[in-house]
């Protein structure tokens, strides 16, 4: 005999279903916890009424029932008597039945002993055995849909995509945590596009116990389309309304999107001039022209910071940089640095403009360093103008370049060259700082020529790529990653040591000094070359507590670097390790111990942050 269950959800389905046998499945709305094994000890001390265990072939089931039963709370109870402890655990198997219905297990096989013997408490020991028996699955999904969707012929792809990709197909196994997990993710993907407005009006989940097959319905109402309409901005009191619509690329009358929002809000933020952005759609508005709201919080004009840190590879660092956000009579962006190390001193300049129409941006920038270039010190200028264009995922500048280099001791003296350059950058990450999946491309190309006494024409390229492959939730992600690069010419003999490749270091070849492998010179000393390239493989695996997943991950990798003038001379420098990643509240932070096979030694490598 099938028994009626109370419905969660509306019950304005056809009557029929009811006399073909179908019920609708128990009701119980609160998301289940994880379990506490802790809950699986029994009471050991003969204070307690009775001690309660429950076995089954499934820990998971023993464990979500022992947390769950209602039954527990009576065990503390002096006075409970076997009489009253009979009618508790009629109640206990109604209740523990319906705990497996939410797992999806509608026929499932319990039996209750109670020995009165055992010594572990006053009335005893009670047994709960309880194997699930088969698991339910969906039989059939139906769909109805109310709202400008129900017509309208270009949402049909939306609509086909939310029915597509809905995560509980015929066949597949319920429960409730999918069933209410699978109703999110078909709202989230109607919200997404056209219809913020939309909602789930209707659900409804019909098992038939015999049979262990379930019927889902839903209705979802889907509102008007929106589009959007004018800007509204508060808080640009500083930088200007302009500057805001320009970063923002939200167009009246474009149609809704809720990503097209999210990238708005990013590019503000990212820009450098607030410090807080909100954007939204004005409640009750026209779905024709609904205005969007945009709230700022503006940085302030001029900032100052100074730090003082530790680099594995360089030791004490000290920085300083300061930035103004709007120069005198120029009305750019100015970004001044100072930093300096055992490897690395340096000073930089930096001057952005306001982004036009397009987000390009005019940039001219200037860098003073003196760096440990192998194994040769290197006083450097380098001079830069052009154009630049940040974006969401994909970045691209080009620019005119000056580059002046003098190695210390070396008889050329100073060596220069210009040059004319292009670069690009692409990501594709499904989520930043802490992406789990993705791709990401950059190439960058130039052009130039040497001067001094012999003008020599040469081409550099550099091309670099990223991919994160997952391998689900237990086993992580493999994080493969790969550089190329190479300078053409006939002779590279006056061309600046800074235009030349050198590699090793935190993103490079672990196991080795930053910018340590390079071409032998001889004397066990090493100096840049023509050709560069870098491989790496590394395995990254989310670190688990009581079956829980933590903010550390374990990885496990194998570098690989080489640098020549030649590409038949390429020497490949091996360094594997191990490591940790921690999601901090600044970015992920990563610590690696290395081994260089060359070198025959351990290396510590320390980073923060993901860039690409």
């Amino acid at each position: 005999m099938q028994t009626v269950h109370t419905c969660w959800a509306s019950l304005l389905l056809p009557l029929a279903a009811l006399a073909m046998g179908w019920v609708c499945f128990p009701a119980l709305a609160q998301e289940n916890p994880a379990p506490d094994t802790t809950a699986l000890a029994t009471a050991t001390q003969k204070t307690q009424a009775f001690a309660l265990t429950v076995q089954s072939s499934d820990p998971a089931i023993s464990a979500f029932l022992t947390q769950h039963l209602e039954l527990q709370r009576y065990r503390e109870l002096g006075d409970l008597d076997h009489t009253e402890l009979t009618r508790l655990l009629r109640d206990a198997d109604v209740q523990a039945r319906e705990l497996m219905g939410t797992l999806g297990f509608f026929n499932p096989q319990l039996h209750w002993t109670q020995d009165k013997t055992a010594d572990v408490a006053s009335l005893g020991q009670v047994l709960l055995e309880a194997q699930p028996g088969p698991a339910a699955r969906i039989l059939e999904v139906q769909w109805q849909w109310l709202g400008d969707m129900a017509d309208n012929p270009e949402a049909k792809a939306q609509q086909q995509a939310i029915e597509q990709q809905w995560s509980l197909p015929v066949g597949e196994r319920f429960n409730q945590s999918a069933w209410r997990a699978a109703k999110n993710q078909a709202l989230r993907l109607l919200l997404a596009e056209r219809y913020p407005w939309g909602r789930l009006l209707h659900s409804l989940a019909l098992v038939d116990e015999p049979s262990n097959q379930v019927k889902l319905w839903l209705t979802l109402d889907s509102g008007p389309a929106v589009r959007l309409g004018a800007l509204q901005i508060t808080g640009s009191e500083n930088f200007g309304a302009l500057q805001v619509e320009r970063l923002a690329r939200l167009k009246a009358g474009q149609i809704y999107r809720q990503d097209a929002l999210l990238e708005a809000q990013q590019r503000l933020v990212v820009s450098g001039f607030y410090d807080s952005v909100f954007i939204g759609l004005a409640p009750d508005a026209d779905p024709n022209a609904a205005p969007v709201n945009i709230e700022l919080k503006e940085s302030l004009r001029q900032k100052w910071v100074v730090g003082v840190g530790v680099r594995s590879d360089s030791g004490t660092r000290l920085s300083a940089e300061h930035t103004h956000h709007s120069v005198p009579g120029l009305q750019w962006r100015s970004v001044s640095k100072m930093a300096i190390d055992r490897d690395l001193k340096s000073v930089g300049l930096d001057l952005l403009a306001p982004p036009d129409s397009s987000l390009w941006r005019w940039n001219t920038s200037a860098q003073f360093e003196q760096e440990m270039r192998g194994d040769f010190q290197v006083n450097s200028q380098r001079w830069r103008a052009g154009r630049i264009q940040l974006g969401e995922r994909i970045d691209r500048s080009y620019f005119a370049q000056y580059d002046a280099a003098r190695q210390v001791g070396d008889v050329q003296g100073q060596l220069e060259s210009v040059s004319g350059n292009l670069s690009m950058t692409r990501r594709h990450f499904d989520s930043l700082p802490f992406p789990k999946s993705g791709l990401g491309l950059g190439v960058e190309l130039g052009s130039g020529v040497t001067l001094g006494p012999k003008n020599e024409p040469y081409v550099r390229w550099r091309t670099k790529g990223l991919g994160l492959l997952p391998l689900g939730q237990t086993y992580g992600r493999l994080s493969v990653r790969a550089e190329l690069g190479g300078v053409v010419s006939r002779d590279t003999t006056n061309l600046p040591t800074t235009q030349l490749f050198l590699t090793g270091g935190d993103n490079s070849v672990r196991g080795y000094a930053p910018n340590s492998i390079g071409v032998d010179v001889g004397s066990g000393q090493s100096e840049a070359g023509r050709y560069v390239a870098v491989g790496s493989v590394e395995w990254q695996r989310p670190i688990r507590r009581k079956g829980q997943p933590t903010d550390w991950e374990s990885a496990v990798f194998v570098d690989a670097g080489a640098v020549a003038n030649k590409v038949s001379q390429l020497q490949t420098q091996w360094g594997y390790g191990l490591g940790a990643r921690w999601r901090s509240p600044v970015g992920p932070v990563r610590m690696d111990l290395a081994y260089a096979q060359s070198l025959h030694k351990l290396r510590l490598h320390l980073s923060v942050g993901f860039t690409f």
